[in-house]
């Protein structure tokens, strides 16, 4: 391939002109004296700006636009703080930051912005969890709030998370994550910033006490029956992140015995020298916690993702620990809820197990079903009593944190667990008894990371030239949801899969859920033949695509 060298270069002096953070300006100084050898590096890094959407920024850390650094982070703030003020949005801008490489420095020139446009800036006192500064932003009346975080990226990423407040979110959007229009609007006035050495900076802003941490705390205790047992041993890990004492500090406001954590993975470290990718559903990423919870006897696992905004769970098992879907853990927890008698709306995403329409239409409660992300699930209706989606995300308190929330989902995991425990039984039992009553609804997924965006629009491209016809031997229906959503849906008798790019990783994902009757209460032959059926649903699958 071959570089446009005099045109790169002009590019990065340019950068380089109005680049505020020596760091990365000596490092794109390094590449420019590398030219024409570092050509390829450079045009990955001026190959466009990174784009402020839905999910607000994430990427690499790194110099140039197409990267995560200051200039970037001072231009996305300067853009955000431009829209507030147009939409004449009273109130502070609430800045929250996780424990990755750069989060501290790019919460602290956010606040710099705001206060350098007159409008005032509230730091949380330290690197904490993602549903903290969710709560913050509804119990502070911030205009908006901002989550410094990559969540569960590899360490060499971090990302920036806009929360609007009641004022511009309204009801159903008080304290979530932005959506469509409100994204596009908030990218136009970064692109018209101009020249960041323009953008005034004022002061650092206020760091608030522990006091927002210690309210955050005592609402998310408040989420558990205080009448329902306690007694439960947990092995848990909060993964290199910064859950790991703020969800101890809920367990112990709660009532139950603080969980035993692996040390190895107790305190925040960016670099998550300890797993490949610091995410619980990533193969080998829970290994050190269930390991522990061998040696301890514990009766459950709990993991927490870095920013602590999802949560995994494992039980124990004749043949050794087991980590449930996030389908499983959702279905668990609304059950629960149900049987609590908490009314209201029980939302998903059309990615997620079709289990929870037929929970709730059996329980008679509301139902809502939404694409994927919380920013859509938390808006299914000003009525949301839960929402979940398959990707270990559970908001169990729509009321105290409008997003998924890992803190508050541990503590209702916990709370079922230890009732059946009271009871002799466990999380599986409660799952074979709901598999009894409703079918088995088995789900898996086909996940493929690329370093090349365009293998996923291609095939997505073949899919929807060349869609399968029948798939386990039925005739199957196509649904496309363009242009609303880049997603192709199948379904036939007692299947579905539902194919899209992922919207905050580079991958391929395709969700494939299959529904055995059970027949004579016979879960455990329903549930094999669910899993050849599912086995042989991947195959096929992975074939239509032509990319695994």
């Amino acid at each position: 391939m071959t570089f446009d060298v005099a045109g790169l270069r002009a590019q990065a002096e340019q950068w380089l002109a109005d680049d505020p953070d020596l760091m990365t300006s000596s490092e794109l100084s390094r590449l420019l004296s590398e030219l024409p050898g570092s050509a390829a590096e450079l045009a990955d890094r001026f190959a466009g700006p990174l784009t402020f959407g839905t999910a607000g920024l994430r990427g690499p850390l790194r110099a140039g636009p197409n990267g995560m650094n200051l200039a970037v982070v001072r231009g996305a703030a300067a853009g955000l703080v431009r829209w507030l003020a147009a939409k004449g949005a009273g109130g502070p801008l609430v800045i929250g930051y996780d424990a990755r490489h750069g989060s501290k420095a790019f919460a602290e020139e956010t606040a710099r912005v705001a206060t350098g446009a007159g409008r005032q800036a509230l730091l949380l006192p330290g690197p904490l969890p993602t549903p903290v500064l969710a709560f913050a932003v509804r119990a502070l009346g911030a205009a908006a709030g901002v989550m410094v975080t990559a969540s569960h990226n590899p360490p060499q990423d971090n990302g920036y998370k806009v929360y609007l407040g009641a004022e511009i979110g309204g009801p159903a959007g008080a304290g979530a994550q932005l959506v469509s229009p409100a994204d596009a609007e908030i990218e136009a006035e970064i692109r018209a910033v101009g020249p960041l050495s323009d953008v005034h900076l004022g002061p650092a802003g206020e760091t608030l006490g522990d006091e927002i941490v210690a309210d955050y705390v005592r609402a998310a205790a408040g989420v558990v029956d205080p009448d329902a047992p306690r007694e439960l041993a947990v092995a848990y890990t909060p993964m290199h992140g910064v859950g790991g004492t703020v969800l101890q500090r809920a367990f112990s406001a709660a009532g139950f015995a603080e969980p035993s954590v692996v040390e190895a993975q107790a305190e925040p470290d960016p670099d998550f020298p300890t797993v490949a990718f610091p995410n619980p559903e990533e193969p080998g990423a829970m290994d050190l916690v269930l390991a522990l919870a061998a040696e301890t006897g514990a009766d459950i696992v709990i993991a927490n993702d870095p920013d602590a905004d999802r949560c995994a769970v494992a039980i124990p098992t004749p043949s050794g620990w087991r980590m449930l879907r996030g389908d499983e853990v959702g279905v668990l927890l609304a059950d629960h809820l149900m049987r609590r008698g908490v009314r209201g709306r029980y939302a998903t995403t059309i990615v997620s197990s079709s289990m929870l329409r037929a929970l709730a239409e059996q329980r008679g409660a509301g139902y809502g079903e939404t694409l994927t992300g919380f920013k859509w699930i938390v808006r299914a209706g000003e009525d949301l009593a839960y929402g979940y989606e398959e990707a270990l995300g559970y908001c169990v308190a729509p009321a105290l944190v409008r997003d998924k929330d890992g803190i508050t989902a541990a503590l209702l995991v916990a709370e079922l667990a230890a009732g059946l425990r009271t009871e002799l039984r466990t999380l599986g039992d409660r799952l074979d008894e709901l598999a009894a009553e409703f079918g088995c609804y088995v789900t898996d997924q086909l996940s493929v990371r690329v370093d090349d965006l365009s293998e996923i629009a291609a095939a997505m491209t073949r899919l929807r030239a060349k869609p399968p016809v029948t798939l386990l031997d039925e005739p199957v229906t196509i649904e496309d949801l363009l242009p609303d959503a880049d997603v192709v849906i199948v379904r036939g008798a007692g299947l579905r899969v539902v194919v899209r790019p992922s919207g905050t990783e580079p991958k391929l994902k395709a969700y494939l859920e299959v529904v055995e009757p059970v027949h004579d209460g016979d879960v455990t032959a329903s549930r094999e033949r669910a899993s050849a059926s599912l086995t042989a649903l991947r195959t096929e699958m992975a074939a239509a695509l032509g990319i695994w």
